[in-house]
């Protein structure tokens, strides 16, 4: 499949977009846009943004079409071997999952608005960008000739987002066989010895615990506006990362650190190690799965873990943040119904919203909170030769190298693989029930001289022990130094 992008029109951010079909043999053809995008588990409509919509032959004759669903296409094309559909979209949404057009960027995420060929998804593409010759362009994706990129499939394809400006600050590092690139488009400047440094140690723990790193090359595509704003999406081999206000950039650093730590962990967690019902992704409807807090709350717990034991964050730093994402469970979704099988479900229904009252928890919040759990307990078990790090390595190794999808029951398997013991109680209490955690919590945290800690108002906080042991403190250092 061949792709013209016009961003030439930006007073209006309508990009409009050329779709180049050839080797036509049936009657007729059906021509999907995405209705959700990876990394988001909702519907999002991205229908909604096409304003004209129009269907031509070889000649530049009009041909007849009618639309089936939403965001669905049939074109009648008995008689034609080649086809070019041309429409425009409407690019303002300024976040990490979304597309945007204006004098300064040209930022697409191809999800939202590149329409594939059904039955025809495995066939390599290739999108050529019009826009100002001197903007550089920021993806994943090959650049095969001047601001013209290449993917193997439309699953790469809209996976790999992109950013071109005039004016974008790039930066690299190695680790291992890996190059990773910095990208920055915005009004800041910042201390790249600094965030390089960072940036190479929590990447380098993190390929040591998973082995290996499954990328020749990464790009960490980094806006920063001029309004308050956090967001980040994973990719392929890449992560667009949306902050702000620019002028805070030091205040929101460790937010630069926790969110990119996170984004990264992704590449192995989720992007491959992939429940078995994302794969391969349906982009016409919902796709259900009961694993979401293996996938955003096992990344959750890691993200800021892995800046400790990388030496980013110290201490302080480090149990502030874990703090905060306690209090974000406890808080606000400690007495829900819901369990986290149930909420991993129900991202589709009303996941990113606040809801019903003590309805459902997050995946996010919750799903980092039993990961840590998970993580203690195994720790006491075996006296630290074994750890969450084993049961995240394993499920690489053999779902995430061998592109099988895993189910709940896998995940189980694994765990008590790696524990050499059921754990039927965590599982019912912690993932498929909804107890309390608080009792089972405070247990996992006395074996690192820890404590979760409700006052007489009702205000909880993480903290460590005022008697807190030696064999204590050396466990700590041991699960937050590995």
């Amino acid at each position: 499949m061949h792709y013209i992008i016009h961003c030439e029109d930006t007073s209006t951010h309508f990009l409009t977009i050329e779709m180049k079909i050839n080797h036509i043999s049936s009657p007729s053809i059906e021509l999907q846009l995405p209705a959700w995008r990876p990394g988001r588990y909702e519907l999002a409509h991205f229908a909604k943004n096409i304003g004209r919509f129009e269907v031509f032959d070889q000649n530049e004759k009009p041909v007849s079409f009618s639309k089936l669903t939403k965001d669905r296409w049939k074109v009648l094309t008995s008689g034609i071997g080649e086809l070019t559909i041309r429409y425009t979209y409407y690019a303002q949404q300024k976040d990490a999952g979304g597309s945007w057009l204006d004098d300064a960027i040209v930022y697409i995420n191809f999800i939202n608005c590149i329409l594939y060929v059904e039955g025809r998804l495995n066939e390599k593409c290739t999108v050529e960008l019009r826009m100002p010759e001197n903007y550089q362009i920021a993806s994943g994706l090959s650049e095969t000739a001047h601001h013209v990129l290449e993917a193997e499939n439309y699953y790469q394809l809209v996976d790999s987002p992109m950013v071109a400006s005039h004016a974008m600050q790039h930066e690299t590092y190695s680790v291992e066989d890996t190059t990773f690139h910095l990208w920055l488009k915005g009004n800041c400047q910042p201390d790249w010895n600094r965030v390089k440094e960072d940036f190479v140690s929590f990447t380098r723990k993190q390929i040591v615990v998973m082995g290996d790193f499954p990328c020749r090359d990464y790009h960490f595509l980094f806006q920063w506006l001029s309004v308050k704003h956090y967001h980040g999406v994973e990719h392929q081999n890449s992560t667009t990362i949306v902050l702000g206000p620019d002028t805070d950039f030091e205040r929101l650093y460790p937010e630069l650190l926790g969110i990119s730590s996170h984004e990264l962990f992704h590449t192995w967690n989720v992007i491959r190690i992939r429940p078995k019902e994302l794969l391969p992704y349906d982009f016409t409807q919902e796709n259900y799965f009961p694993t979401g807090f293996v996938a955003e709350g096992v990344t959750t717990y890691y993200g800021d873990l892995f800046l400790k034991r990388s030496g980013v964050f110290s201490l302080e730093e480090y149990l502030t943040e874990l703090n905060t994402t306690m209090k974000r469970h406890f808080d606000h979704h400690g007495k829900a119904f819901q369990s986290l099988v149930e909420s991993s479900f129900d991202l589709w229904l009303d996941g990113y919203t606040a809801g019903v009252p003590n309805r459902k928890v997050s995946i996010y919040h919750k799903g980092a909170v039993v990961a840590m759990i998970l993580d203690l307990e195994i720790r006491q078990r075996t006296g630290h030769v074994r750890s969450l790090d084993h049961v995240m390595r394993f499920m690489w190794e053999h779902f995430g190298k061998t592109n099988v999808g895993y189910s709940l029951d896998d995940y189980r398997a694994v765990v008590e693989e790696v524990t050499g013991r059921s754990q039927q109680s965590y599982f019912d209490e912690c993932i498929t029930g909804n107890a309390p955690l608080e009792n089972r919590l405070n247990q996992a945290l006395d074996f690192v001289g820890l404590e979760w800690v409700t006052d007489q108002e009702g205000m909880s906080q993480l903290r460590v022990k005022e008697n807190i042991s030696g064999e204590q403190w050396e466990n700590l250092s041991k699960w937050l130094n590995d």
